[in-house]
C-alpha cells in the first residue's frame, strides 16, 4: 500500500474516533499521533495526516453542508460513520487542497478506495455517487491542465457548446418577482441548459432552446424579451476534450405561478423573489451585472416616471 495512502487510512480511523466521541481537535490530533504510531509507523507523512485530519475538522460544517446538499435523500445521521467521514476526507481534499499535489480525480478514487475497504457492501458505489455529483458541479476540476495524452488546442479552435439562461420575471398584486434557483454550493443563481444537445433539437435557436429549458427545469412558460448579456467559459470533456461553453441570457417574463423543480444533481431549490430582496442574495460574481441588467431594464420605466413626478 502506498504511504498516501495508508496516511489516508490513518487519518479516517482517527476521524472516526473523533466523530464518535465528540472530540476536540486536540484531542483528535492524540488520537492521530497514536493511530499513526501503532498503524503506520514507517509511512514517514505525519505532516500530511496532520493536515488532512485538521482540515476535516475545522471544515467540517461547511463539509457536511455540502454532503447534505449533495445527497439531500441521506440526513446525515443516517449515513453510515465510516461512509460520512470518508467523505469529509474526500470532499475536504477535493474542495481545499492544493491540486497540483492532490489533483481531483485522485481525491475521489483515494475516497473510494477507503469506503470500499472500511465501509460496507455499497459504500464504495454511494462515496463515488455524492463525490461524483460535487466534481461535475465544480466544473470537472483540473480542466484547464494541459492532458498528456492529447495536444492543447487553441481557445479559437475549441468546439463551442450553446447554452441559453434567462432572468426569468413575473409581476403579481403590484410586485415584481425573479424566479432564481439554488445549487449545492449556496449560491442563486439564473436557470439556463444546452442548446441542440440531441439529435431532434439539433437545429433549434438559442431563443427557442432556452424556452425549452425553463420549461424543463422550472416547469414555467416564459416569452423572452430581450438579450442581457452572453459569457463564454473553457469546460473539459473526458471524452472529447476541451469546449467553450458559451452562454447566452435574456430577459423572460413568466406568469406568476408555482415552479416546479426539475429533479437532477447539482440544484436543490427554486423559487420567486421580490424584486428587492433578490438584489441581497449571494450570487456567483459573473452572474450579477447580467442579473444587474435585468433589473435596470425592468426598473427603468419606474424610475423615469419617479422623475418626471419629481
Amino acid at each position: 500500500m502506498a504511504n498516501r495512502h495508508l496516511s489516508r487510512s490513518v487519518v479516517l480511523q482517527t476521524l472516526f474516533e473523533w466523530d464518535l466521541r465528540s472530540a476536540s481537535l486536540a484531542v483528535a490530533k492524540e488520537a492521530l499521533a497514536r493511530n499513526a504510531q501503532e498503524f503506520a509507523p514507517a509511512a514517514g507523512d505525519l505532516p500530511f495526516m496532520e493536515e488532512l485530519l485538521a482540515g476535516a475538522i475545522e471544515r467540517h460544517k461547511d463539509l457536511d453542508l455540502v454532503i447534505a446538499k449533495a445527497a439531500p435523500e441521506w440526513p446525515l445521521p443516517r449515513i453510515a460513520p465510516v461512509d460520512r467521514n470518508v467523505l469529509r476526507l474526500g470532499l475536504f481534499e477535493l474542495l481545499f487542497s492544493d491540486r497540483s499535489k492532490v489533483p481531483a480525480k485522485v481525491a475521489i478514487n483515494e475516497a473510494i478506495e477507503l469506503a470500499k475497504r472500511f465501509g460496507g457492501e455499497n459504500s464504495g458505489r454511494f462515496v463515488n455517487g455524492v463525490l461524483g455529483a460535487v466534481y461535475k458541479e465544480l466544473g470537472e476540476p483540473g480542466k484547464d491542465e494541459v492532458s498528456k495524452k492529447k495536444k492543447d488546442v487553441p481557445y479559437d479552435q475549441m468546439p463551442v457548446q450553446r447554452l441559453g439562461g434567462a432572468v426569468v420575471y413575473a409581476r403579481n398584486k403590484g410586485e415584481l418577482y425573479l424566479a432564481l434557483v439554488h445549487d449545492i454550493f449556496g449560491h442563486w443563481t439564473l436557470s439556463k441548459g444546452k442548446i441542440g444537445d440531441s439529435p431532434e433539437i439539433a437545429n433549434e435557436t438559442v431563443e427557442d432552446g432556452t424556452i425549452r429549458e425553463i420549461k424543463e427545469e422550472l416547469g414555467l412558460d416564459i416569452k423572452l424579451k430581450e438579450k442581457v448579456g452572453e459569457n463564454e467559459y473553457v469546460a473539459s470533456d473526458p471524452a472529447t476534450g476541451k469546449k467553450r461553453k458559451h452562454v447566452t441570457y435574456f430577459l423572460a417574463e413568466a406568469s406568476f405561478v408555482d415552479i416546479v423543480l426539475e429533479q437532477k444533481g447539482g440544484l436543490d431549490d427554486a423559487r420567486w423573489f421580490k424584486l428587492q430582496d433578490a438584489l441581497e442574495l449571494n450570487f456567483y460574481e459573473d452572474m450579477l451585472p447580467i442579473v444587474q441588467k435585468a433589473v435596470d431594464k425592468l426598473t427603468r420605466p419606474e424610475k423615469q416616471k419617479q422623475k418626471k413626478n419629481a
